[in-house]
């Protein structure tokens, strides 16, 4: 049997960039960051050692394509926050992300690394564009609905940003209680939102 059609029989997935992505994220959750390989993405899929390279130049780019795909499902996260809870769309979705980084640890660590540092690839910058004008039409809703002070959106938005994502860290690294955490957030945002709250 040649290696292609030990693949093929081994594959069924009809997407295989879609199949390594999944088996990276699956792998991510486990195992963590640096236990990502693409030898053992292309196992988990089912398909052979080279396949990947087809879709993949190589390692980081297939971290780029997870952390592309983590954060779509991040972005929907905190939507979905901030529709099903009523008040401050900005309260909902900063409680979205640090529930998120809860939930998802070595996901918030992949994007600590790929997209809130200082450089971030060019393939993320569209969805992180997407996210931002998210994030500040609901700065300007919860403005207009007199929620939030009046102000630039944009510094509203970086105090935010830095509450959730200080939180978000302290919590990853274990120094809030993890039991807690949920609860101690909730509290801090309660407390600091107050600095922006109408």
């Amino acid at each position: 049997m040649t290696g292609k059609s030990t693949e093929r029989a081994g594959y069924h997935h009809g997407d295989l960039p879609a199949a390594l992505t999944a088996a990276a994220i699956e792998l991510l959750d486990e195992r963590g960051t640096e236990q990502v390989t693409v030898r053992e993405v292309a196992r988990r899929a089912g398909v052979s050692p080279g396949a990947p390279f087809r879709h993949f130049a190589d390692r980081q780019a297939l971290l780029t394509a997870v952390a592309d795909r983590i954060l779509a499902d991040f972005e929907r996260w905190q939507l979905a926050m901030v529709a099903d809870v009523g008040g401050s769309g900005m309260r909902a979705f900063g409680l979205g992300f640090v529930r998120y980084a809860i939930r998802y640890p070595r996901r918030f660590e992949l994007l600590k690394t790929r997209v809130f540092g200082a450089s971030r690839p060019a393939e993320l910058q569209q969805r992180l564009s997407d996210i931002e004008r998210a994030f500040a039409d609901i700065i300007v809703a919860d403005q207009k609905a007199g929620l939030l002070r009046p102000g630039d959106p944009a510094l509203v938005g970086l105090a935010g940003q830095a509450i959730v994502y200080g939180l978000s860290q302290m919590i990853v690294d274990g120094y809030l209680p993890p039991d807690q955490a949920e609860q101690l957030a909730v509290q801090v945002l309660d407390t600091l939102g107050f600095g922006i709250a109408n």
